[in-house]
């Protein structure tokens, strides 16, 4: 089924959602932020929840029935957490759709519904992770909320590959520079703001801290003056996400205090990646879309200069956990 037949199914057999829940671990809860935040921005009448897998499924809300829709991902469909997330959702009277890389696994067996992703160097990025829980979320406002805005989301999404890819190809030079510069770096901080503090906090987690091995934490820039920048001086190293859309405001004043205060730090700003060839009404929930697949540039040089794949491993998959 495709994400309108699934949305279409929903709305004949439950008339009702009131909730929707985002469930997932690691990166592939951080790919869900973009849609959580739509959500939160555009949906009038629908509750929003976003939990990490564990949590929910031992500390699950209240409020988890019949009314409820719950979508999980999973790259592999096998995280166990997740899966034991999606049974109890079910158990519940939620509803669930499942959300992995491999088709028939053990996370599609526990949902109601079914979507694999695109994965992979040739994968479209309006098919990636992602953009797939972006366009459930879209498609709930559209068909539970008449959302005004629907026609320009699909032209949008059609815009995005062509974004991603010159984009990529900008940055190229850049990113053997930041891997040159900040290979010897033990730390490095990752900043963004509105739906992009979910591609800066996977950044850190998921690749400097899982696939690196570099200390690192994510800042939200609204967050920034209120602790974190006491830790600016001229040998800490930052990457700020500066994103189009209504927090870009959030993101300049960080700047303007890195650029007083700070010798090192990389940006990058949605609006010289391109990302106004999308409608300015919706361009923010792309921002992150952008980042996340232009970050992949920088991650793959930095790797490659550190001599650390982005594949090694110490303990994930090879011990006890």
């Amino acid at each position: 089924m495709t994400v309108s037949e699934i949305i279409a199914d929903l709305k004949e057999k439950r008339e009702e959602i009131r909730e929707v829940v985002f469930v997932a671990c690691g990166g592939s809860l951080a790919a869900m932020y973009p849609a959580k935040y739509l959500l939160e921005s555009e949906a009038s009448n629908l509750r929003v929840g976003y939990f990490s897998s564990n949590e929910f499924v031992h500390a699950t809300p209240k409020y988890i029935g019949e009314t409820t829709l719950v979508i999980a991902t999973s790259h592999q469909g096998t995280t166990p957490e997740t899966v034991e997330a999606a049974r109890v959702a079910s158990s519940r009277g939620a509803a669930v759709i499942s959300i992995a890389f491999k088709p028939d696994s053990l996370l599609s067996e526990a949902g109601d519904y079914s979507l694999v992703y695109e994965y992979g160097p040739e994968a479209s990025v309006s098919e990636s992770k992602a953009a797939l829980v972006m366009k459930i979320a879209f498609e709930l406002l559209k068909v539970f909320e008449n959302y005004e805005k629907a026609p320009l989301v699909e032209s949008s999404f059609e815009k995005l590959d062509v974004v991603v890819s010159k984009a990529k190809t900008l940055v190229k030079r850049r990113a053997e520079k930041f891997a040159e510069d900040y290979k010897d770096d033990k730390n490095i901080y990752v900043m963004g703001s509105g739906s992009s503090y979910g591609a800066a906090y996977a950044y850190s987690i998921c690749i400097l801290m899982e696939m690196q091995w570099i200390n690192s934490s994510s800042i939200h820039t609204g967050e920034f003056f209120h602790g974190p920048f006491e830790i600016v001086d001229y040998e800490t190293p930052f990457i700020l996400l500066l994103s189009e859309g209504r927090t870009r405001n959030l993101d300049e004043r960080a700047l303007r205090f890195l650029e007083k205060y700070a010798r090192r730090f990389v940006v990058l700003d949605a609006k010289e990646l391109g990302i106004n060839l999308i409608d300015d009404s919706v361009v923010e929930f792309f921002n992150p879309l952008v980042f996340s697949n232009v970050l992949s540039v920088y991650s793959e040089e930095l790797a490659l200069k550190r001599n650390h794949p982005l594949s090694r491993r110490r303990y994930m998959w090879k011990v006890e956990y």
